[in-house]
């Protein structure tokens, strides 16, 4: 312990050398940039070569048409147009082959740099002591891509995946992927059916979650209508009833729509109600679906292989400089066990998703085996800490003179 004390403290102090990581990212961007600005130059003068060489082809073609009805033999001078135009697509086949080929060469100079840049043996970052069996972290590696194509839509790979890995997956794993995907599909074609369909069968479970989706569904759906004009003024005001359960925490927006309806004869694309025509609604609804849908079926928003790889992407990088400082000064047993690390890694906002309690008498975050534990004078300490201050089957609390029994101390959740 006495060894590994001074260690810890100094690779609390050891980060990324970021000036040179974010360089690293540069040299790397700089190359990738180049093969977009290729793609897109050789895009361009492919498709004007070929609207070239077509509108050539074709007046040619006009006239030998033309020489062909009025009955006239092939002349001297459409023959040498002829294999001059035969010339001419060869020689502009060629040179788009040849840009083709100089992409693939800037294709693999990004290659080239990402190895020069980057350390390609980031699996030796951690000791496989660390992590469970290799059959094991496949079997966990490969669900979570499976849940990742699911929540992405890509239906057909992952059940290819399901196949080739011979993974045992139920339906019932499957069947809310699944029906969320369909409505999302229908959402993205402006079909509101489904998803209304969807939230009227769930009501009562979304109004426990304060949610509004099930609102903003019909107001979607009456803005429709009131984008059909005139015509639709009658349907509008009869759909209008639909907004009655929601009348008490959506008066303003209801309000609002309602007076739209003044400005429907002369047009709401001139009215001060125009930004109920805005398209940014649609997207608004399907991440408002998307968001209470994934809550109300337990299901995280981001699927969970996004999230790891994009803290992993925060994170490698210090885990490399410790790997380098634990192997200099020969320590390997500091990072020793697979639930946490030896030094405190900060991913910011996006990545917090529950509370933490350090105890504040050993200054360890506390785990299921060690939880914190709530004194009867209320304070709050990690049942280890409890134990080593029982003296005597007594136990006084470290922050206040107050004697207990350690046994009325009471386990709490955050």
């Amino acid at each position: 312990m006495s060894r590994s004390l001074p260690v810890i403290c100094m690779l609390m102090q050891v980060g990324p050398d970021t000036v040179a990581a974010m360089e690293q990212c540069a040299s790397v961007e700089r190359e990738v940039d180049k093969v977009l600005q290729k793609f897109l130059t050789y895009g361009q003068h492919c498709e004007q070569s070929l609207e070239e060489l077509l509108h050539y082809v074709g007046q040619l073609r006009a006239e030998l048409a033309s020489a062909a009805l009025q009955g006239t033999p092939l002349s001297a001078t459409l023959s040498l147009v002829m294999s001059q135009c035969c010339r001419k697509i060869k020689d502009t086949v060629q040179k788009l082959a040849s840009d083709h080929k100089d992409i693939h060469s800037s294709v693999s100079r990004v290659g080239k740099a990402i190895d020069r840049n980057f350390d390609s043996e980031i699996c030796g970052v951690v000791s496989d002591a660390v992590w469970d069996s290799r059959e094991k972290q496949q079997q966990i590696l490969q669900m979570a891509i499976l849940e990742h194509l699911y929540q992405q839509g890509m239906l057909s790979v992952a059940e290819e995946l399901c196949q080739e890995s011979t993974l045992n997956v139920d339906l019932d794993f499957k069947q809310p992927f699944l029906e969320l995907n369909r409505i999302l599909e229908a959402l993205h074609e402006q079909d509101l059916g489904p998803a209304l369909e969807w939230a009227v069968s769930h009501r009562q479970r979304l109004l426990e979650l304060n949610s509004s989706l099930e609102f903003k569904l019909h107001r979607l759906h009456f803005i429709r209508l009131l984008a059909g004009g005139p015509e639709k003024q009658l349907e509008a005001l009869s759909y209008a009833r639909h907004f009655q359960p929601f009348a008490r925490l959506h008066q303003r927006e209801i309000q609002v729509m309602m007076g739209s309806l003044v400005y429907l004869r002369l047009g709401l694309e001139k009215s001060p109600y125009c930004h109920l025509l805005d398209n940014s609604h649609w997207a608004e609804i399907c991440e408002t679906f998307t968001r209470d849908a994934c809550s109300l079926l337990g299901l995280s928003v981001e699927s969970p292989l996004s999230v790891s790889f994009a803290s992993g992407c925060v994170a490698l990088p210090v885990l490399m400089n410790i790997k380098a400082v634990i192997e200099q000064r020969q320590c390997t047993g500091v990072w020793s066990h697979k639930d946490e690390l030896p030094i405190e890694i900060e991913l910011g906002m996006k990545c917090w998703y529950h509370s933490v309690f350090a105890c504040p008498i050993l200054r360890q975050q506390t785990s299921d085996s060690n939880p914190p534990i709530k004194l009867i004078c209320g304070h709050v300490i990690s049942r280890d800490a409890l134990n080593k201050l029982i003296n005597g089957g007594k136990l006084k609390c470290p922050y206040c003179p107050m004697e207990q029994n350690p046994a009325d101390g009471k386990r709490i959740i955050f």
